[in-house]
């Protein structure tokens, strides 16, 4: 038996469980996929600036498991409010449009939390026709990745009611600390896993460089990798691709401009490009000081920026801008980078969303499978799924299902 278990996926989930295991000593393994650690956390360095073109935010400060790991790494953990929800000098969005539009979204939450609809299905708790409708749609793509109608309200309640208000940031990137935190344990990059097999004794996964044997694997991999098949699993699975199918990636990306010149933009500031586009653009400008803006699309709003192509994205960007900027703005933007993550092989997709009626999918997708196979990855967080810290207590979850099935020193 060449391991004692195989980490499928080095993302959140994977690294978590590896840096459990590795700690009692036991005798791991990690496979990814692609060429770099960290899933869908990515930070990319342009320009001397550190860009997370994933997750950004440490969602739920106070609580958050990766919060401590930042400071044991010496990372610059930035606390305080976001400026997320405001509109910059008012500019197209007055104040009363504003308090309008977020009391939609309240009435909405408030609908579904005394009232859901039997259905499940978020979009019913919103009213036809309404004036801010729109509105509704831009911020279920930003929080959820995807449209109301293909949300479940028990999903939706479930996050609501366990997330704190309080986001923070780490200065170095989100995607700069999960690589700090990956454990010195066999990585092999670049090593896509093809087929994962029970065997007698254990786990034989079929990867490109080769089969690897081990007495049990943990499977970290997206809800999009497995409802596509692109690993292939022994029937025994079937019910957990069912799940993942029904827990399916929402889209997410981001586009990122240099700011040159005297644009006169105050840092810490925030635009919402139009209210009444449920495409719209949310741009955060100069974050950290940053002489960068990024523009954060959601649900159909990323899809319609992925369909349209890089330039075309960027054309788009910059003309919600200049509507609300004055066409000067222009000539202080220069486009630097941008995410595609439905395009992301071995990934496809952003963060997860249960499907109306489909929430406790998620607990099935957790289960193990014959103390052979055992589950992580944000999608098996029953209240913390589309988040980092939620994809590591899932690995550190998984990692003890592991240890208790497979004593120390009892193998």
């Amino acid at each position: 038996m060449d391991f004692e278990v195989a980490i499928i996926g080095a993302g959140a989930a994977g690294i978590s469980a590896a840096r459990m295991l590795n700690s009692q000593g036991r005798k791991v393994v990690v496979i990814e996929a692609s060429s770099r650690v960290g899933g869908r956390a990515w930070t990319n360095e342009i320009y001397g600036f550190p860009l997370d073109m994933g997750c950004g935010w440490l969602h739920s400060g106070e609580r958050n498991p990766l919060v401590d790991l930042a400071r044991a790494e010496g990372f610059d953990v930035i606390k305080g409010r976001t400026a997320w929800q405001d509109q910059w000098r008012d500019l197209g969005f007055p104040p009363d449009d504003r308090k309008a539009a977020l009391e939609a979204w309240s009435g909405m939450s408030k609908q579904m939390e005394s009232a859901p609809p039997t259905s499940d299905r978020a979009s019913d708790a919103l009213g036809p026709g309404g004036k801010w409708n729109a509105y509704c749609q831009s911020l279920s793509g930003y929080l959820n990745g995807a449209p109301l109608d293909r949300l479940s309200v028990e999903d939706f309640l479930a996050y609501d009611k366990a997330a704190t208000q309080s986001n923070w940031r780490v200065r170095e990137g989100y995607g700069t600390l999960l690589v700090r935190g990956m454990p010195a344990v066999p990585l092999y990059l670049s090593c896509a896993a093809r087929k994962v097999r029970l065997t007698r004794t254990g786990v034989r996964i079929e990867t490109d460089r080769g089969a690897i044997d081990s007495q049990a694997a943990i499977v970290t991999v997206s809800t999009a990798v497995l409802a596509r098949t692109l690993i292939e699993f022994d029937t025994e699975m079937d019910d957990h691709l069912h799940a993942a199918a029904n827990l399916p990636l929402g889209l997410a990306d981001k586009l990122f401009f240099e700011l040159s010149g005297n644009h006169g933009l105050e840092a810490e500031t925030h635009l919402l490009g139009n209210p009444a586009n449920d495409e719209t653009g949310s741009y955060y400008i100069r974050p950290l000081g940053r002489s960068v803006v990024e523009g954060f699309f959601g649900g159909p709003g990323a899809i319609a920026i992925e369909n349209a192509g890089v330039l075309d994205a960027f054309a788009f960007a910059l003309e919600e801008l200049a509507a609300l900027l004055g066409g000067e703005i222009r000539r202080h933007l220069k486009p630097i980078a941008s995410s595609s993550w439905c395009n992301a092989e071995w990934i496809h997709g952003s963060y997860s969303h249960a499907l109306p009626g489909r929430a406790s999918d998620r607990e099935r997708l957790a289960k193990p499978v014959g103390e052979r196979l055992f589950f992580a990855g944000e999608a098996t967080n029953r209240s913390d799924f589309s988040t980092a810290h939620g994809a590591w207590e899932s690995g550190l979850r998984a990692a003890q299902e592991f240890a208790q099935c497979y004593p120390a020193n009892v193998l």
